[in-house]
């Protein structure tokens, strides 16, 4: 049998069909349940005349039917696609018909986008509501009508080569359509699992997987909250997949913003184990709302988390610090990308120390100058993060796939964008993403740099840092700041802020100005909206 996901979850199932594995929405479902419900999507699709190779699009917020969808659509050898739930029309239509996506399974409340662009996209054949408020499309099928509608589809022969699929973030351009197969991905997954120090093999075949199962049953056993979302690959990745390929359980909060009270107390209630968020968007609302209990004299009890981990956007080394004085958990920052899995990694701990973007590559990860040369530790030159990948390509893009996979000494790469320098002990400290890089009068300046440096002011609770079109500098760097809620004293005004920098960063790198708001706006999974940034600051410049 291969190690498509479908027949991976399925076995879990059959292993642990009573354990609990997903707690959300008022539910808890046991695996027995969750492959129950699976199956009668599988159907629902089937009588729908989805195909192997089909898309099912998921324009879904967190709640028990993204990961039944995401199972159901796998079991009948599909492609689940996820969907950013903050797009309006579109920026819908686009992805939609850009993925060939056949199904839709959406919230109510976001039904009013798919109503308008519905006639646009002739591919549609099954459009599936989940209800959570008042709102319904017409023709649209009940998420609980259509389950009680339909048996449990039989399971089948599947294919190790059955697409798995993420649409990227677009940060770099529309959002593109990453593929993978769907064995190597699983088995890559189980991989992650290595440096447990299992009793068992980790499963590369579906054979070895119920014994897996049973030693990760004990004191091993994963218990994972998202705070972000779903539909992006550090929630899916970090925390949900790893769960449900163990027999663990995934947790998910019911607010669609991030609320640090809802998870601590949610922490407390479940014993969750490991925590996934991105970066310091997440990190430093939990650190304050840890010290805010603190100094009330009812601080959360967080003896369960045995881990943090991130992924996606910076994490400051200050932000883990206080976060490990507080807690025995090991705080694990990941270098990742969509087409690329992990290819860098730092860990803090109590008395250990990580400091901001620095980290230990992965077997097989290079960093290559332009000209393609491998970059040689400590010599102080930027190049290009390059990591093996078992991605092979974009969907229906083969020129961005040729740009951004390649064959380096016979071994597929992804070359991410990322720049970075190599210090001599062979760690890397990343410098931000090509695409974002501000050319100032010939000088190259990586956004991410002077966020730090700004984040590190005391009334400063987030950054972005943008350029602007200048007639003689070609671009000037300006910045967007948000406050922290909780400082004392006046607003710091621009020039105080610049002034403050000038003993960290170069004077070429301070921002010509500094818009200070109340908050920074970034998207639901913790990354930069440079495209807000610019608009303020250029707002603000006018």
């Amino acid at each position: 049998m291969s190690m498509n996901l479908a027949s991976v979850w399925e076995t879990v199932a059959d292993t642990v069909p009573d354990a609990e594995a997903v707690v959300g929405g008022g539910r808890r479902l046991t695996y027995r349940e969750l492959d129950d419900q699976a199956a009668r999507f599988a159907a629902a699709l089937t009588a729908a005349g989805v195909q192997p190779d089909g898309k099912v699009a998921l324009y879904l917020y967190n709640g028990p039917e993204y990961l039944v969808a995401q199972f159901g659509a796998y079991k009948v050898r599909a492609a689940a696609v996820n969907v950013n739930y903050r797009y309006l029309d579109e920026e819908l239509r686009y992805l939609l018909d850009d993925s060939d996506s056949e199904v839709i399974v959406f919230h109510a409340s976001l039904g009013d986008r798919v109503a308008r662009v519905r006639d646009q996209l002739p591919k549609l054949r099954l459009l599936i509501e989940v209800d959570d408020g008042p709102g319904h499309v017409d023709g649209a099928e009940r998420w609980e009508d259509l389950l009680a509608a339909h048996e449990p589809e039989p399971r089948r022969e599947r294919s190790d080569d059955d697409p798995y699929m993420l649409y990227s973030g677009g940060t770099t351009g529309m959002p593109k359509g990453v593929l993978y197969r769907q064995g190597e991905f699983a088995r890559n997954l189980y991989g992650n699992f290595a440096l447990l120090g299992l009793p068992v093999e980790t499963p590369t075949e579906i054979g070895q997987i119920p014994p897996f199962v049973q030693a990760m049953a004990g004191e091993q056993r994963i218990t994972a909250v998202p705070c972000c979302p779903l539909m992006h690959g550090t929630g899916m990745w970090v925390a949900a997949m790893p769960a449900l390929c163990s027999g663990g359980t995934v947790v998910l909060l019911s607010g669609r913003s991030f609320d640090p009270r809802e998870l601590l107390r949610t922490v407390e209630a479940e014993r969750v184990t490991r925590i996934v968020i991105v970066g310091d968007a997440f990190a430093r609302p939990i650190l304050r709302e840890i010290e805010e209990a603190e100094a009330a004299g009812h601080p959360y009890d967080l003896s369960s988390v045995t881990g943090i981990v991130s992924s996606g956007a910076m994490w400051s080394q200050e932000v883990k610090d206080g976060l490990t004085a507080r807690m025995d958990a090991i705080m694990m920052d990941a270098l990742g990308s969509s087409e690329g899995g992990g290819y860098g990694v730092n860990a803090a701990a109590k008395g250990q120390s990580a400091p901001t973007a620095k980290f230990d590559l992965v077997p097989g990860t290079k960093v290559l100058a332009e000209d393609g040369h491998e970059v040689a530790p400590g010599s102080d030159e930027q190049g290009l993060l390059a990591t093996p990948t078992a991605a092979y390509g974009y969907y229906k893009d083969p020129e961005k796939t040729a740009r951004t996979f390649r064959q380096v000494d016979g071994v597929g790469y992804v070359l991410t964008g990322d720049w970075a320098t190599v210090a001599s002990d062979g760690s890397i400290t990343l410098l931000g993403r090509g695409s974002n890089c501000i050319n100032t009068g010939g000088e190259k300046v990586f956004p991410e740099e002077v966020e730090e440096a700004l984040k590190r002011h005391p009334a400063v609770a987030d950054c972005l840092v943008v350029g602007q079109p200048d007639e003689r500098l070609g671009q000037q760097i300006v910045a967007v700041v948000g406050l922290e809620p909780d400082a004392e004293g006046p607003a710091p005004t621009s020039d105080e802020l610049r002034t403050w920098l000038r003993g960290a960063l170069s004077g070429y790198k301070i921002p010509r100005s500094v818009t200070v708001l109340d908050a920074v706006r970034r998207a639901p999974n913790g990354k930069a909206d440079y495209d807000w940034a610019r608009t303020v600051t250029r707002s603000a410049a006018s």
